[in-house]
């Protein structure tokens, strides 16, 4: 028996990432068989949810709340410069959707009082989305 092979410190074998045809991340392996039809990239994604194309990683997609609390809400409305134009628009509405506005705990982007809101703000879907995000974030 050779000592000095014995003594050496064991080495695993580098981690080898790969993705499936879809660009999907399949893992990392490590001395392991890769899977059959996974195609070998450099790198681990950041997140799970990226996909492989074209020799990169695809941006982290944003996830787009289906609420925010009041408080949000209403400190994105304030930091867009469009609280004063919201509540003047409330103020005008009936009394029902004045009582939801000022005692609501959280708004809810589907609600029809948001879209109707939204629409009247001419806002896409996409501001509407990334209003929603900008909010979770306070």
């Amino acid at each position: 028996m050779d000592e000095a092979a014995d003594s050496l410190p064991f080495v695993p074998p580098p981690t080898k990432y790969y993705v499936d045809e879809a660009g999907s991340y399949l893992g990392g392996f490590s001395g392991a068989l890769a899977p059959e039809g996974a195609t070998e990239v450099p790198e681990a994604p950041q997140d799970a949810r990226q996909v492989w194309f074209g020799g990169a990683w695809s941006a982290i997609p944003t996830v787009v709340p289906d609420s925010v609390s009041a408080r949000q809400f209403k400190l994105q409305l304030l930091s867009a410069d469009l609280l004063d134009e919201v509540e003047g628009w409330i103020a005008a509405q009936d009394r029902a959707v004045q009582i939801a506005y000022e005692n609501s705990g959280s708004f809810v982007r589907a609600s029809p009082m948001m879209q109707t809101g939204f629409a009247a703000l001419g806002f896409s879907n996409e501001q509407i989305d990334a209003f929603f995000v900008a909010a979770a974030l306070l």
